[in-house]
């Protein structure tokens, strides 16, 4: 691939990576006036229908049989269980520390691949594994004054995240994966809709609110579009790195919105925990014998259901 296929890549994932966190910030706005099942609701309709009209212009709904394998079922309850946690931890803690937090995913994947899928995984990616970890811990600080518990919904994220991620790799190649994806969403919609009476029943929704989920939905869409882009024009170990702008739109969004200044901590963890993921992309680069961390994780590293 050519230098400027790559930096257009790179462009691409950066803008989706704006994307997705955009849609996390009005998410987030909407947190104060409804519960988290009823912005799932809501929100998935939305984004469900403008998923599933693309993938019926791609054609790739044109086999819905393929759906029922046991791996896709695993993934659709992973990405259930991740959304929902995801949710608790955005309305609740700075959105640069949930997506601070988010970036361990591919540390965490490529963890369960050397465990579950007999992936071959170097000392180096251990010590990067390792390292990573304790940037989380700096970052949500257990038993300290600035530990917030709601931080530990976005480990909760984490793990059912790289559950559904692991799940992804043994899904069959002939399951299109705008298929997947409209399956995915579908779900988490009407997981959205089994939890709103548990979460304390529905809320009216203001024309502001309706609105700004209107905008997070047409974002998720803005992601999709721009990553497929990114990953089909750019070298994937070129472009992976990218998906850390995810981090500074967060700090950006956080600061502009909500007036969130990260402490020094949380800098200091969240620099570990990128800085050991772009080291494993670099050892799997070098080594270039087993899936990617990056190609196998989510667009956004975090619920594709949000």
């Amino acid at each position: 691939m050519s230098a400027s296929s790559n930096l257009r890549g790179a462009l691409f994932m950066s803008v989706a990576m704006a994307g997705f966190t955009i849609n996390d910030a009005m998410t987030k706005l909407v947190g104060s006036s409804m519960n988290i099942g009823q912005m799932m609701l809501i929100r998935g309709v939305m984004a469900t229908l403008l998923i599933g009209l693309l993938a019926w212009r791609w054609g790739a709904l044109a086999r819905p049989r393929l759906i029922w394998h046991p791996m896709i079922a695993l993934r659709v309850l992973g990405e259930a269980g991740a959304t929902v946690c995801f949710l608790a931890a955005l309305v609740q803690i700075p959105i640069a520390n949930i997506a601070a937090v988010l970036q361990v995913l591919p540390l965490t994947v490529t963890m369960g691949a050397a465990l579950f899928l007999a992936e071959p995984v170097g000392w180096r990616r251990w010590s990067a594994i390792l390292v990573g970890f304790v940037g989380i811990l700096i970052i949500i600080r257990p038993g300290f004054e600035g530990f917030n518990a709601y931080a530990l919904y976005g480990l909760a994220a984490v793990a059912f995240a790289t559950m559904r991620d692991l799940a992804t790799r043994l899904i069959p190649d002939n399951v299109p994966t705008p298929l997947i994806s409209t399956v995915t969403a579908a779900t988490v919609t009407l997981a959205g809709a089994a939890l709103v009476v548990p979460y304390g029943g529905w809320s009216p929704v203001d024309a502001t609110s309706f609105a700004l989920l209107v905008a997070a939905s047409v974002c998720i869409v803005v992601g999709y579009h721009f990553i497929i882009l990114s990953l089909r024009l750019g070298q994937l170990s070129f472009i992976a790195p990218f998906r850390y702008t995810s981090l500074l739109w967060s700090l950006a969004l956080g600061f502009l919105l909500f007036a969130d200044r990260p402490d020094l901590p949380m800098i200091v963890g969240a620099t570990m925990v990128v800085c050991s993921g772009l080291y494993t992309l670099y050892r799997e680069r070098i080594g270039g014998k087993i899936t990617p961390a990056a190609k196998s994780t989510g667009p956004s590293m975090a619920p594709e259901g949000t």
